[in-house]
């Protein structure tokens, strides 16, 4: 929301009430609290009136600085709260004198000066941004010019304005498909269903990422208005309807450690199990499909030997008219057990599709609403409207006994042999409806997802067991990443969508989310074959995999039969990939840095990474950049190292080796992609190219990449279980060449564009421009 017209003045009716010093300072061992006057105090008479800030500083970890700044104390509090991970107790160090209060969490740092108000954050004695004036404020949007700020009324908003240095850029926010740079953008964090080509937005996170190694999480669960370099294009704005404002300060240094601490805070991903990230297929939306239907799509792949992993029901598994009922259409599934069991005698899993939304035509419509289980009118009666389903309702999950009828119906669905779900929706929720517990409707909007998609990732944790919990959900807000796997959401089928759906998942996976999808050949329409056999090569090296569209089919051979060979190709990469796709998981699970990086993430300090949104890294190791256009023309920029050093990349399928710092151009056939691998790299590649379930270390391929002289290589391979199995590293000193690991089962090397001359604990072999070492010992020495 922008509240000033120009530099000088107010829009008119605002009024700006910002600190104008410290008047008096309580330190306690876990807080500070700062008695701040909007007027200064020449005399005792100026205590008399005015609008008076109350600014509570802690500590809830190291390296995080909270603040929170209240105008009145007293307002009856009816927001849901995130679930956050801080204590409470946490001791604040302070350093209180005349001038200035400091407060210090790890290398981060805030001062405060006292009398003429201004407040700076700091990493080490590092200036990371800083607000005074009036840009941390009290606002009021109907001003009459009164002498003093007299009442609370609906007209209050609480802002802070910090400032944006030369150079500086924001990413975040959410998923959000315009420019991925965030400077000059207003955004509203506020969950809407608009599809992937406008300013809305399903997954809204109030929280922004700098370049600069900090991040800002703002701690309101309802609207909160971004003005990042707008209203002033060197501060980044935001401010939340009503009288108080909580918002932390994250530092870093590097981006990743504040995703790092901004999942600590929020909650880390949970680790999905290794099934995922095989290939889902869909019957799509609108289609007209039955038991044959869905048989003939299995069969057809893996007949094509295409070895999907799971199949989707979408919407029309339940009756027109009944969603969510959570029964088969009987029309059209006479026997859905039966017909269950023959799909996962096929070796696949099942997800059907299901939201919260009821229809009037649906049985548990009236079952709902006779228990009290539906959201309602302020006048009691069941809040309905017709957008979606006719007469549609929406359950209540503030209250516990519709969270448990919620589950049990689904339980049901679950022993019939379902295996997850796709949690559709959520973004729609009205602010004129009242909720069991009493929450306010307009703070309820963004955090209803939460709860939504909690109450079902639960029930699966519950009856299938810890890491093998996966939704497919559409809808998210803060803490929503611990409910993997979340989906893009409705684009069209053209290189245009296929792009701005990247820049989407770059932005949420910016945002503390480890684990994202898109619809691959795109939903609305139907994509030609070209777009379709580019988005696959796309969509099968991104952390999960799904074939889905609207009102047509995406099995390949309904495009042409080099469509065929394409998912067939790119399916079994990624199955042989797991090794190190699991690992990536392992990573985002634990630390919550995503699958997916941006490269201004994973390059911070190459300048030309801070715009790039039409390549990333999956992984540490693995660079993707993703083909737009119908000339097969496929475009890169390779990085350069964190000291500006130029350094080797290579092709991971040809071997080619490229200089960082560069751009690269060259066309493509359908099967291949600039797939390039950063230099002093070992990839793990698995023995298994048909499952994404296997034995990762057994007989696994240690694919060693321009080790450098006196340069170290690393990876990990884990067991399905998420459990560490071995180590590996790789050192070259000169012309030799240390391996190490503690392998318990066989594995192999290859030592890429190296022409070894003998090996000590290895037999070897040559192949094309690589070194191949077999029948390896856990310590191998390589000349060259």
């Amino acid at each position: 929301m922008k509240f000033s017209n120009g530099c000088w003045l107010q829009k008119e009716g605002m009024a700006c009430f910002p600190p104008a010093e410290v008047y008096f300072t309580k330190i306690e061992d876990s807080k500070v609290t700062l008695c701040a006057p909007t007027h200064k105090i020449s005399h005792r008479g100026d205590t008399l009136g005015g609008a008076n800030l109350t600014i509570e500083i802690t500590t809830p970890m190291p390296e995080v600085i909270r603040v929170k700044t209240s105008h009145y104390l007293g307002v009856l509090d009816k927001s849901p709260k995130f679930e956050l991970n801080i204590d409470e107790n946490a001791k604040v160090d302070v350093e209180d004198s005349d001038s200035e209060i400091v407060i210090h969490s790890g290398n981060a740092k805030l001062v405060i000066t006292k009398e003429n108000w201004s407040m700076t954050y700091y990493n080490g004695e590092e200036k990371m941004c800083s607000s005074s004036g009036r840009d941390l404020a009290y606002m009021k949007t109907n001003w009459r010019g009164d002498a003093y700020v007299s009442s609370y009324d609906d007209d209050a908003y609480m802002r802070q304005q910090l400032s944006i240095g030369v150079g500086e850029l924001l990413y975040g926010a959410g998923e959000h498909f315009g420019p991925f740079v965030k400077n000059g953008q207003s955004i509203d964090i506020w969950n809407e269903d608009g599809g992937t080509s406008t300013e809305q937005s399903y997954k809204n996170i109030p929280f922004y990422i700098s370049n600069k190694g900090y991040g800002i999480f703002v701690n309101h669960s309802g609207r909160v208005s971004m003005e990042l370099a707008t209203e002033a294009v060197t501060k980044a704005e935001f401010s939340v309807k009503g009288e108080c404002l909580d918002y932390f300060f994250i530092n870093g240094p590097k981006m990743k450690d504040v995703l790092s601490r901004y999942t600590d805070l929020t909650g880390k991903p949970a680790l999905p199990a290794p099934w995922t990230f095989g290939l889902w297929l869909s019957t799509s939306f609108t289609t007209n499909y039955d038991e044959e239907t869905v048989m003939s799509f299995i069969d057809g792949m893996l007949d094509r030997g295409i070895p999907m992993k799971v199949f989707h029901f979408d919407c029309f598994w339940m009756k027109d008219f009944h969603w969510s009922d959570f029964t088969w259409d009987s029309r059209v599934f006479p026997d859905p057990e039966g017909m269950l069991k023959r799909i996962k005698a096929k070796g696949l899993k099942i997800c059907v599709w299901i939201n919260s939304y009821i229809g009037q035509e649906s049985p548990l419509f009236q079952e709902g609403m006779e228990h009290g289980y539906l959201l309602k009118r302020p006048d009691g009666s069941v809040w309905q409207w017709d957008m979606w389903q006719p007469g549609m309702a929406i359950v209540d999950f503030t209250n516990p006994a519709a969270c448990k009828w919620f589950q049990d119906k689904l339980e049901v669905l679950l022993d019939m042999g379902v295996d997850c779900f796709k949690t559709d929706f959520g973004e729609r929720i009205p602010t004129d409806c009242v909720y069991y517990n009493g929450m306010d409707p307009e703070k309820m909007h963004n955090y209803y997802t939460y709860l939504y998609n909690k109450t079902v990732f639960e029930l699966l944790e519950r009856k299938k067991g810890k890491g093998q919990a996966v939704l497919f959900a559409r809808s998210a807000t803060v803490g929503g990443q611990k409910f993997p796997v979340h989906w893009g959401g409705d684009c069209w089928s053209d290189y245009e969508s296929m792009e701005e759906s990247l820049r989407g998942g770059l932005s949420l996976q910016m945002s503390g989310f480890g684990f994202w999808s898109h619809d691959i050949g795109g939903f609305e329409s139907t994509s030609t074959p070209d777009v379709y056999k580019r988005w696959c090569a796309f969509g099968l090296l991104s952390s999960h995999s799904r074939l889905h569209g609207s009102t047509s089919y995406r099995v390949p051979w309904a495009y042409d039969e080099e469509a065929v060979d394409v998912v067939r190709f790119f399916t079994r990469l990624k199955a042989k990939l797991m090794p190190y796709i699991y690992k990536t998981a392992v990573q985002a699970h634990t630390h919550g840095v995503p699958s997916m990086r941006s490269m201004v993430l994973e390059y911070t300090g190459d300048r030309m990474c801070q715009y790039l949104d039409r390549q990333y890294m999956l992984g540490d190791n693995l660079l993707v950049a993703p083909i737009f256009n119908e000339n097969s023309i496929g475009e890169y920029y390779l990085p350069v190292s964190e000291n500006g050093k130029r350094e080797i990349w290579t092709n991971f399928f040809t071997g080619e080796e490229e200089e960082s710092g560069n751009w690269y151009s060259r066309t493509y056939g359908y099967c291949d992609i600039p797939l390039m691998v950063r230099p002093n790299s070992i990839v793990a590649v698995g023995a298994c190219d048909d499952n994404p379930e296997y034995d990762y270390a057994d007989n696994v391929l240690l694919r060693v990449f321009a080790l450098e002289d006196g340069k170290t290589a690393k990876t990990e391979v884990y067991n399905m279980a998420g459990e560490l199995d071995f180590t590996a590293e790789a050192t070259k000193n000169g012309n030799t060449i240390v391996v190490k690991t503690d392998a318990k089962k066989p594995y192999r090397i290859e030592l890429v564009n190296c022409d070894a001359k003998s090996a000590d604990g290895a037999v070897l072999s040559k192949e094309g421009n690589s070194t191949f070492l077999s029948e390896c010992k856990n310590i191998i020495t390589v000349e060259c």
